[in-house]
C-alpha cells in the first residue's frame, strides 16, 4: 500500500474538466502531492518530458506516487483550463494505488453494495444540490471491490443513477475478473469543482452536477449516466487540448500501458455490453476516459 502521507490525497480532481464531461478540470492540492508538466514537448516523444522515469515500484508492479502529486496548481489559460505541459517522468507510465477511503466489503473476489436513494451523507458531501437535472432520490450510492496497480483487492464507490447501478454493477465484476487496474474511485465533491487545476488527477468517477463547458445544458455526469475511467491514462483530446493537462504521454495509444482503455479490450467491451458509448469512438474530439448511456 502506499504511504500514510497519500491517505488525504484528492490528487487533482476532474470534477467534469471535459466538454463531453461537464466543465472545467479542478485538481485540489493536498499533503504529499503535486503536479508537473504535460503537453508539451520533448525531442523524443510529443509532451513527454526525458528525465528519469517512474518512482519505485511496490508489490505487482505498482509505483510510488511522487510527494508532489496534486499539489502544484497550473497557470490557467483564457478558457479556465490549465496550461497543458509535458508529462512528468514520474507519470508516464502511471502505476499508482491510493488508499482506499472506505472500509474493505466482506469477502475475496468482486464484491458490490447498492443503497437506493443515496444516503444523505453521501448526497452532502457530493456535487449535488438544488437545481440539478436529478433528484438526490432518483442516485444510487454503488460501493464496489476494484482490483489496483498493486494487484491487490480495493474497495470504492460510484455516485450514480439509480437507473443505471444494476448495469454498472455488471460492468466492474467484468473489469475485476479482467484485472483491469484502476487508481482510485470515489465521490466527486463540490470542492475539487472550483479548485485550481492540478492536471494529474486519475479518480474514476461518475456523478458531477455540472453544465457542460461553454454551455447551458448538463452533461450525461449531472444525471449520473456517465463514467470516466483512469482520466490520466485516458485523456480528453481535441487538437492541442489534452485534459488532465499533463497527460500527453498517453497521446500514444500504441505504447500500451496498465490503466489504458483500448478500442478492443474489456473496457470497451464491458461498457458496449450494456449499451453505453466511448467517447473514444467520436470524431471531432477523443474523450477517451468517458462512457455515457447516451453515448455523448
Amino acid at each position: 500500500m502506499i504511504a500514510p502521507v497519500l491517505a488525504v490525497v484528492l490528487a487533482g480532481a476532474l470534477a467534469g474538466m471535459l466538454a463531453g464531461c461537464g466543465g472545467a478540470p479542478a485538481g485540489v492540492p493536498a499533503p504529499g502531492v503535486s503536479s508537473g508538466s504535460t503537453s508539451g514537448g520533448s525531442s523524443s516523444s510529443p509532451g513527454v518530458s526525458t528525465s528519469s522515469t517512474s518512482g519505485p515500484t511496490t508489490s505487482g508492479g505498482s509505483t510510488v506516487p511522487p510527494a508532489w502529486l496534486g499539489t502544484r496548481p497550473l497557470p490557467r489559460t483564457a478558457d479556465g483550463f490549465g496550461e497543458v505541459e509535458p508529462t512528468p517522468p514520474e507519470l508516464r507510465d502511471r502505476r499508482f494505488t491510493l488508499p482506499d477511503r472506505l472500509p474493505q466489503l466482506p469477502g475475496r473476489g468482486f464484491a458490490a453494495r447498492v443503497a437506493t436513494p443515496a444516503p444523505a451523507s453521501v448526497i452532502a458531501r457530493s456535487t449535488w444540490a438544488r437545481g440539478c437535472p436529478v433528484r438526490a432520490r432518483a442516485l444510487s450510492w454503488v460501493r464496489l471491490t476494484f482490483w489496483g496497480f498493486d494487484d491487490r483487492r480495493h474497495t470504492g464507490e460510484l455516485l450514480v443513477n439509480r437507473a443505471a447501478a444494476a448495469d454498472l454493477v455488471h460492468v466492474f465484476r467484468a473489469l475485476y475478473a479482467a484485472r483491469f487496474p484502476i487508481e482510485e474511485m470515489r465521490v466527486t465533491t463540490k470542492a475539487e469543482q472550483t479548485a485550481p487545476p492540478t492536471g494529474d488527477g486519475n479518480n474514476t468517477t461518475a456523478f458531477n452536477c455540472r453544465p457542460v463547458r461553454g454551455a447551458t445544458t448538463y452533461s450525461q455526469h449531472a444525471y449520473g449516466l456517465a463514467v470516466d475511467v483512469n482520466p490520466f491514462e485516458n485523456p480528453y483530446l481535441k487538437g492541442p487540448l489534452v485534459l488532465p493537462e499533463l497527460a500527453s504521454a498517453y497521446r500514444d495509444r500504441s505504447w500500451h500501458r496498465p490503466g489504458m482503455i483500448l478500442r478492443r479490450g474489456p473496457v470497451v467491451r464491458a461498457f458496449h455490453g450494456i449499451g453505453w458509448g466511448w467517447g473514444g469512438r467520436w470524431h471531432a474530439l477523443k474523450d477517451l476516459q468517458h462512457f455515457s448511456r447516451s453515448g455523448g
